[in-house]
């Protein structure tokens, strides 16, 4: 990990971005120069849309987070960005965009070939990304995971035994192989759903919930679009993070 620039956002916030090897990222901490413990670490998972565009978003919440006493970190997802495009993923993308104009439903096939490129890939650097975050003497574990696509959660969630617990963001498309891992999931859940999601399937986002093996899930669905996501539900989704990361 290598810190490229750093800058105060305000006495309570140090941003400092980085890069892993190829991959671009951020890193929100207290300010504070005082001496604290180490703190503990929210993964935040941008949607694939690079983090330029939707760094508004992304500051919005570590600055939440920061003040409740988390480091916060956020990397560049493979493809979005100015990182080299995943030839599979952008044929499936084109082939669902002709199935949509057409009114057709999009095929497990297409969903497939959209989205488990993306996990594999990510799952890796996300787990590289925490090796080198938690080497830092500012941060600690326990380690929480906030963000979608939901299927990157929902891997991590089976893989990674650092993620004590995880909010995740129903409203991408879910491959028939993320419903199966969902099973093994056994971390604390928070899904945020979107009621009124435009273009993503309702039932898949419940059935996918149906499925998380967790004993302590929570759906919380508000009526709205995909970006309508109400205050009230970031701040329950905090206090899920203050109440099983402190």
């Amino acid at each position: 990990m290598r810190f490229t620039s750093e800058q105060r956002l305000d006495d309570a916030v140090l941003e400092r971005e980085f890069t892993l090897g190829e991959i671009p990222g951020i890193l929100w901490t207290p300010g504070s120069a005082s001496t604290s413990a180490p703190a503990p670490l929210i993964l935040l998972s941008p949607p694939p849309l690079g983090l330029r565009k939707t760094y508004p978003r992304l500051v919005a919440r570590a600055r939440h987070s920061v003040a409740d006493g988390f480091a916060t970190a956020t990397i560049e997802l493979p493809g979005s960005g100015d990182r080299p495009r995943l030839p599979t993923a952008e044929q499936a993308l084109a082939d669902l965009r002709r199935a949509m104009e057409a009114g057709e439903p999009v095929s497990d096939e297409i969903i497939d070939a959209l989205i488990l490129p993306l996990v594999d890939k990510a799952v890796l650097e996300w787990q590289a990304a925490l090796d080198a975050l938690l080497s830092l003497p500012e941060i600690g574990g326990p380690v929480g995971y906030s963000g979608g696509v939901i299927s990157i959660g929902t891997r991590l969630a089976v893989v990674e035994p650092r993620i004590s617990a995880a909010v995740l963001f129903a409203g991408s498309f879910v491959p028939r192989a993320t419903v199966e891992e969902a099973r093994q999931v056994t971390i604390p859940l928070h899904v945020l759903l979107q009621w009124d999601d435009e273009g993503n399937d309702r039932q898949a986002a419940l059935n996918l919930f149906d499925a998380f093996g967790s004993k302590e899930k929570t759906l919380h669905a508000n009526m709205g679009g995909h970006t309508g996501v109400p205050q009230f539900a970031g701040d329950a989704a905090a206090q899920f993070f203050t109440r099983h990361l402190k």
